[in-house]
């Protein structure tokens, strides 16, 4: 899935072109596309059909529109899951082959979203008031990201001490902090220099707030330049892929030297998926032994 630059990337180019935005049609080309909605494909589409699009909104990896007419206001939240597109295309063009979802604007341009996989989709959410801003109901209990106006560095730091777990999976636990997934979890431990299996509670109060910052910084840079891409699944509005991939120093380069001491990058295994670190500069904890 996504993470946050690269679902901010997106977000920022569909605000472009979306907003104010009249939706004269959907046509739902997939069930598997609105699973997630329980009216079902029909009830969708005409809910959004005739609405206008006042904006588009993310927190963490979710992203929605907001869209209403005189009489209702809905989220259409939308999964992008692990091959999501979401594309700005003229009428009549072409159709490309994973092509889901289709909403025809009132400018001449259709909204695509486009899904090889099929796991991701869209269904539509009513806004719920969290207080600090209003939410789809079922984004509502996803933590805060450091780039809302609600994000609270401190809290974050005192969630993680009170937890006894490994700091990679606790920066991965999306009602801690929101946005961070595999690739930036990694990033922000190298620079922190951080083992992900270090315990948390064994880990200082400063150095955590260090990670929080960090975190926020490479996700940031990460945005400047349209997030990381390592294949075509993962592409903009316009179709066009992201450059942080270069400026990786941890994540998929493994037997690669570290760009801090020079010692090759290491690859663990971790929740059927992959760890990058350095053995220098992050110090794995060492594994107790038990003695009988």
């Amino acid at each position: 899935m996504p993470e946050l630059p690269e679902v901010e990337t997106i977000r920022r180019g569909l605000a472009v072109h979306l907003s104010d935005r009249e939706v004269r049609d959907v046509e739902v080309l997939h069930p598997r596309a609105v699973r997630r909605h329980v009216g079902g494909a029909v009830d969708l589409s005409n809910r959004l059909r005739g609405k206008r699009i006042a904006g588009v909104e993310r927190r963490g990896k979710y992203m929605w529109l907001l869209a209403s007419d005189s009489t209702d206001e809905v989220a259409a939240v939308v999964h992008l899951g692990m091959s999501g597109q979401m594309l700005i295309a003229e009428q009549g063009s072409e159709d490309p082959v994973h092509l889901r979802i289709r909403a025809v604007l009132d400018d001449g341009h259709e909204l695509r979203f486009v899904d090889q996989r099929t796991f991701g989709g869209w269904h539509l959410d009513d806004l719920v008031d969290t207080g600090a801003r209003a939410l789809p109901e079922s984004v509502a209990h996803i933590a805060a990201d450091p780039f809302e106006e609600s994000f609270d560095a401190d809290a974050v730091v005192t969630a993680l001490r009170r937890r006894d777990t490994e700091i990679k999976r606790a920066i991965l636990d999306q009602t801690v902090i929101s946005g961070v997934g595999n690739i930036y979890a990694d990033e922000s431990l190298w620079r922190a220099g951080l083992h992900g299996r270090r315990r948390t509670k064994g880990i200082t109060r400063a150095a955590l707030g260090e990670l929080v910052g960090h975190i926020t910084d490479v996700m940031g840079e990460a945005i400047t330049v349209g997030g990381t891409s390592f294949d075509d699944l993962y592409v903009n509005v316009n179709g066009e892929s992201g450059y942080f991939d270069r400026s990786l120093n941890a994540y998929g380069r493994e037997g690669l030297p570290c760009r801090r001491c020079e010692t090759p990058m290491v690859r663990e295994a971790f929740m059927n998926r992959s760890s990058f670190s350095c053995p220098s500069c992050q110090r794995a904890p060492r594994t107790r032994v038990n003695r009988r």
